[in-house]
């Protein structure tokens, strides 16, 4: 040991109060430097959660009343009136079904009835025949009425 490997050698009370002084001014720079990460990882987390905008809540009766033809809008009223709490679960999913691109399309009158029916909403609808007479839609009753 002749000293070759050590860059300073001191001896002495002056050597002892630089070592600790020394070790306390880098331990307040490892807390500094601890600080300064925590404080750009509060904020990286705080820019990745921002909020999303708020979307509106969709209506579903306005997404469906798009989309719905014919008679379409009168079988889905009178569906309502059966089965109210299953017609608004089932418009709910339908509008959905829309907005993600699974569904598109006129659906008629005739489609919607024929599907409530599969999916076990029975009833019935009003059905009224109308004969167009010169220029005139008279009901069946009035057009057999007038031949007799």
């Amino acid at each position: 040991m002749n000293g070759e490997n050590y860059a300073y050698v001191a001896h002495g009370t002056n050597f002892l109060q630089e070592v600790i002084a020394t070790s306390s001014d880098l331990e307040l720079l490892r807390q500094k430097k601890a600080l300064e990460l925590r404080k750009r990882m509060l904020l990286s987390q705080n820019k990745q959660v921002e909020p999303k905008p708020r979307q509106e809540p969709i209506d579903p009766r306005k997404v469906l009343s798009k989309i719905l033809t014919g008679r379409a809008p009168e079988v889905l009223e009178t569906a309502r009136r059966y089965y109210p709490a299953e017609i608004s679960e089932l418009e709910a999913r339908l509008a959905q079904a829309i907005i993600a691109g699974g569904l598109s399309g006129p659906i008629t009158g005739e489609e919607l009835y024929s599907f409530l029916r599969r999916m076990g909403l029975v009833f019935s609808l009003d059905i009224k025949i109308r004969v167009r007479e010169g220029g005139k839609l008279k009901s069946l009753e009035e057009k057999l009425r007038g031949k007799d």
